[in-house]
């Protein structure tokens, strides 16, 4: 294994990021990677693995380093990590149909034309939902206007809910996939609707607790059943410990604070800090546990999830003729992927609008997991070109091993 071109190579990966943090594009980041590969001098098959942490983890309100087990907010990671596995986990039960209508679940989505939507096209983003809508801002004018708390509330969560379920379509159920939120919001509805459990209750005890990721978990500021665990629309009240591993993101204006422990996104703030398409948190070493056991298990390595579902959520779904979407995955895009040009095309991955990233190759088995926290005081609205920089730089470094 010619490990000094390899190590050399993967220098690029550490000078991309510092180029990065002194051009103010994000404060910090921890990168892991992995691929097997096999050495011709012997025949063994040896294990490549990478790891880097760059730069802070809080830069206000006081200058926290970067390290291993700091913990991110995962934004949309939230959707393959937690609601997309809790789908997959029921449908393997026979509590979920993937094309049975949505509305056999929540008889209130079949208003204004969704009686046929299916829960195959909310996992593939061809529902004909809106992508995204402030709801947030519509709970804030209320607040404004009758001076009652409604943001982090069970009232706010369920006006939300119910908006999202009883929302129009903006385009034919299967014509086009247009990603965004609302399709996982009704998602994380549909689990707990047929679990009776809320999203982050079922999530701990059948995905989390098992698959031993113990630095992973939402941060709920109310329970859904009504009893709140802080004062409505405060942070969560985080042990100091696990608040001091966290990351810090925006300095966020409606909230007049920074956001430190507490989700970024707004409707799931709004919603409680628990919602189907954002709030998880955690860490680069459990996404990369969680990659790795959805690796095995598509291999056949492990029985710690269905290997059927597995591999039927990791195949591009037929569809719109230009969607590349598996089940609550993304694949890669040619020419324009975040994964950049080495990962192979039976890939899947998802993006975090944090800062986050995880990509599994099934095919070279290579994982690359790159959690940043980029939005911290500095929030972009960018593709955010670093990420494909990263996985060619060490891809590239791999394959010369």
């Amino acid at each position: 294994m010619k490990w000094a071109v390899v190590r050399r190579k993967l220098a690029r990966v550490d000078r991309a990021l510092d180029k990065a943090i002194e051009g103010a594009q994000l404060p910090g980041a921890v990168v892991l990677a992995r691929m097997p590969k096999l050495d011709p001098a012997n025949g063994a098959l040896e294990l490549m693995e990478f790891e880097t942490v760059r730069g802070l983890a809080v830069v206000q309100p006081e200058r926290i380093p970067m390290a291993r087990d700091t913990i991110f907010d995962l934004a949309s990671l939230t959707k393959p990590l937690a609601t997309t596995t809790a789908v997959m986990l029921l449908v393997a039960e026979g509590r979920l149909e993937l094309d049975a209508p949505v509305a056999k679940v929540l008889p209130e989505f079949a208003e204004r034309d969704k009686e046929a939507v299916t829960l195959r096209q909310l996992l593939t983003h061809s529902s004909g939902l809106r992508p995204w809508r402030g709801f947030h801002e519509a709970l804030l004018k209320k607040e404004r206007k009758t001076g009652e708390r409604l943001i982090g509330t069970p009232e706010g969560r369920s006006w939300i809910l119910d908006r999202v379920v009883r929302s129009a379509l903006v385009h034919e159920p299967g014509a086009a996939a247009v990603y965004g939120d609302l399709d996982f919001i009704v998602l994380g509805a549909v689990v707990e609707a047929v679990s009776g459990q809320a999203l982050d209750r079922f999530c701990d005890d059948r995905i989390f607790g098992p698959l031993e990721l113990n630095d992973t978990r939402f941060h709920p500021q109310l329970r859904v059943d009504g009893a709140e665990q802080v004062e409505a629309g405060s942070a969560p009240a985080l042990p100091p410990e696990r608040l001091r591993r966290t990351a810090a993101t925006e300095d966020c204006p409606w909230r007049d604070r920074i956001i430190w422990g507490e989700v970024h996104d707004p409707n799931a703030a709004a919603m409680g800090g628990v919602a189907g398409h954002a709030g998880l948190f955690s860490t680069a070493d459990d996404v990369m546990r969680f990659a790795q056991i959805w690796l095995d298990v598509w291999h056949g390595r492990s029985d710690a999830l269905p290997q059927e579902l597995v591999r039927e959520f990791s195949r591009r779904q037929d569809g719109p003729e230009d969607s590349v979407w598996a089940l609550g995955w993304d694949r890669p895009t040619p020419g324009q992927s975040s994964s950049g040009v080495h990962f192979s095309e039976d890939s899947i991955g998802h993006l975090g609008f944090t800062g986050t990233s995880v990509w599994i190759d099934l095919e070279k088995e290579a994982i690359v997991v790159m959690l940043t926290n980029r939005v911290h005081l500095i929030a972009k609205k960018s593709r955010f070109g670093l990420r494909p920089i990263v996985h060619d730089a060490i891809l590239d470094a791999f394959a010369s091993g």
